[in-house]
């Protein structure tokens, strides 16, 4: 990893380790992000500064997004992309929104998402999971039982809810780190799945 790529990630001047100074496993995981993305995440060069960091981000993030859940791997990144349009969140809109256009095969759904997911063809469950996932991003303190019981009523099971509720969580911490930071996205994701 170069010095000038490192120094795209963030605007804070935290110094961030070549990829060849960082440990073995590390430099495999950030060259499997390269062969498979064509470039390591700026999200992952950010948190390289300190290893326990990055693991911790790396392991919530492969657990939420993509290991076995209820919830499809593109209804995840429909919540990652109506949370992060919430908080106007231009790292994660750009890189979640261009992960959705991947994963659905449809480049206007990416990008109504990114504006406003009511304005997208999404069916009654899908509206209903993201419904809740914004009220938990707008009023977390509003959330009753009726949210709940909403879910389960379009067949989301307690595992499901808590997946919804993980998934919604964790991208309103990396939105708010990635506004504390100034993180940008690797201009990659701008044209991807157009």
């Amino acid at each position: 990893m170069s010095t000038a790529r490192s120094a795209e990630a963030i605007a804070l001047d935290i110094q961030l380790p070549e990829t060849s100074q960082m440990d073995d496993d590390l430099k495999a995981y950030f060259n499997k992000c390269d062969e498979k993305l064509g470039m390591v995440p700026n999200v992952l060069r950010a948190y390289s500064f300190d290893t326990d960091k990055l693991r911790a981000f790396m392991g919530m993030y492969n657990d939420l997004m993509l290991a076995d859940s209820g919830l499809s791997k593109l209804e995840r990144e429909m919540i990652a992309v109506a949370v992060s349009s919430q908080n106007h969140c231009f790292y994660c809109l750009t890189a979640h929104g261009a992960a959705v256009r991947q994963l659905s095969g449809d480049p206007s759904l990416g990008e109504k998402l990114v504006m406003n997911y009511r304005a997208a063809e999404l069916d009654e469950r899908q509206n209903a999971m993201l419904d809740f996932a914004v009220k938990l991003t707008d009023h977390p303190d509003e959330i009753i039982e009726a949210d709940r019981q909403a879910l389960r009523d379009y067949n989301f099971s307690e595992r499901d809810i808590w997946d919804i509720a993980a998934v919604a969580s964790f991208f309103n911490m990396t939105n708010r780190m990635a506004a504390a930071t100034d993180m940008r996205p690797n201009d990659e994701y701008h044209a991807m799945a157009r």
